[in-house]
């Protein structure tokens, strides 16, 4: 445990990316070009999806959910960032700091539960197509979104409860370009084990669930694809999932690195790379690969221009 006397910190420096003002200007505009295009691609389908009665279906239903989640998840993390790459003073409060924190927890797990729905919804499609209707009845999706968000509140209000018992003093510096909580246990006055512990468990249990049940729905799609006797059937429901296998594996790979390994084995720039790609790209990607590869989407925003022209 570190000195008592040291003064309490109510702030914390977040040292984002690069000290080279011309390098912050060029990744302020990366960024807000990443950021735009999350906020726009989300939007888009959210809208189409509303607007169409044709993707009224279980599918589009997690996939508005879906995009919903990556708005709100980006939202949390990339406007801050942008402050603090222009701002002369790229400082956050420290109730600010765990704050952030805890939506991005919350966001993070229940990204992760909709996926697996959504894998479970492929596998109804493909695997028991005569009864999909009926095993992914409106009552089951409400459900298993609802289970998500739950599952998300659950892990995000526990490792906040244990982190708002941390003492912060002296050292304020996070190497970081946004609040995640093992940055800041390294910061901390108090002892940490409790926090890596509950931290580690929690990521592992809910990560692991998630991951299982997305695995599972894929072994048994796979399974069923290759005894698809239609070359084109075959490569109609590959082409479906693997797009979707492609976001979930660097999602789940980034993830588990960052939050699993061991503190000796960390890196500024290694950290920095895994979370840019989990809570900034994966927002950006998820439109782009679930949505401008389908059709029926295409289709959707082709009609809804149409009519905009039409009103013109």
């Amino acid at each position: 445990m570190k000195m008592k006397n040291q003064t309490t910190v109510t702030e914390f420096i977040l040292l984002v990316l690069s000290s080279d003002p011309q390098m912050q200007i060029f990744l302020f505009l990366v960024f807000l070009v990443i950021y735009l295009t999350t906020l726009g691609g989300n939007i888009v389908i959210m809208v189409v999806i509303r607007a169409d009665s044709h993707l009224h279906t279980p599918m589009y239903f997690f996939l508005f959910h879906l995009s919903f989640v990556d708005i709100c998840y980006s939202s949390a993390m990339v406007p801050n960032m942008l402050m603090n790459l222009l701002a002369e003073h790229k400082t956050i409060s420290v109730n600010g700091c765990i704050t952030q924190m805890f939506f991005f927890f919350l966001l993070a797990i229940t990204e992760i539960f909709i996926l697996s729905a959504m894998a479970y919804d492929r596998f109804a499609a493909i695997c028991d197509p005569l009864r999909y209707m009926e095993i992914m009845s409106k009552e089951i999706c409400v459900l298993l979104v609802s289970g998500a968000w739950t599952m998300g509140f659950f892990h995000a209000l526990l490792n906040t409860v244990f982190a708002l018992q941390l003492h912060f003093c002296g050292f304020n510096q996070i190497h970081h370009f946004s609040c995640e909580l093992p940055p800041l246990l390294q910061l901390s006055c108090t002892d940490t084990l409790t926090n890596q512990v509950v931290l580690f468990t929690s990521v592992v249990i809910l990560g692991s669930s998630a991951f299982l049940l997305t695995l599972i729905s894929y072994i048994h799609i796979i399974s069923t694809v290759v005894r698809i006797r239609s070359a084109e059937g075959r490569r109609k429901a590959f082409s479906t999932c693997s797009s979707h296998l492609i976001v979930v594996g660097l999602l789940y790979l980034t993830g588990f690195l960052q939050y699993t390994k061991p503190s000796s084995v960390s890196s500024v720039v290694l950290d920095e790379m895994f979370s840019i790609q989990y809570s900034i790209l994966t927002p950006m990607l998820n439109p782009i690969i679930y949505s401008l590869k389908n059709k029926e989407v295409k289709t959707a925003v082709g009609n809804i221009l149409g009519k905009f022209r039409f009103l013109k």
